[in-house]
């Protein structure tokens, strides 16, 4: 099965070129984007007891426009968001966010924790499948941009990261 940061960074590459479909299957697990057009998905052959998230999003950045000016609206700390000393950890999907494993459990992260590349910092929902989303750059929680139970599209910004 394909890593949240695999699939990330084909997305980027996809996105930078000029190709309009682009298919990578490896050991029975395929992907499969296609740049203007509507779909963008991820199967993968059941051979482990977690299925790969199907995502559906537009091929252009209209998703994440929206969610940029509400939040400046609503919080009054959008400056800090602009800061190209920190790091941004984003979606990798549309979905459901949630700061912890269940509602009685503690946050996974907040505001002034120390994380590393592989600590986990929330868990994005999508069509019933939780998927764990690493922070994947070692520092500090500057910001929780994003309210627990929120809906929240690819490549939305979730914490703003001081790095080390």
């Amino acid at each position: 099965m394909f890593k949240i940061q695999e699939i990330r960074e084909i997305i980027k590459l996809v996105d930078s070129s000029s190709i309009d479909e682009f298919v990578y299957e490896v050991d029975g697990a395929k992907v499969k984007l296609k740049k203007n057009g509507v779909v963008v998905t991820e199967t993968v052959a059941p051979k482990k007891e977690v299925a790969a998230p199907v995502v559906q999003q537009s091929a252009s950045a209209a998703p994440v426009a929206p969610a940029t000016p509400a939040k400046a609206e609503e919080e009054p700390a959008a400056p800090v968001n602009n800061d190209p000393s920190l790091h941004k950890i984003v979606s990798p999907m549309v979905g459901t966010f949630y700061q912890s494993s269940s509602p009685d459990a503690p946050a996974y992260v907040k505001v002034g924790d120390k994380v590393g590349d592989e600590t986990i910092v929330c868990i994005v929902e999508a069509m019933k499948l939780f998927n764990e989303i690493e922070a994947e750059v070692q520092g500090e929680i500057v910001e929780v941009l994003v309210k627990d139970g929120e809906l929240v599209e690819y490549g939305q910004p979730l914490f703003l990261v001081k790095a080390e």
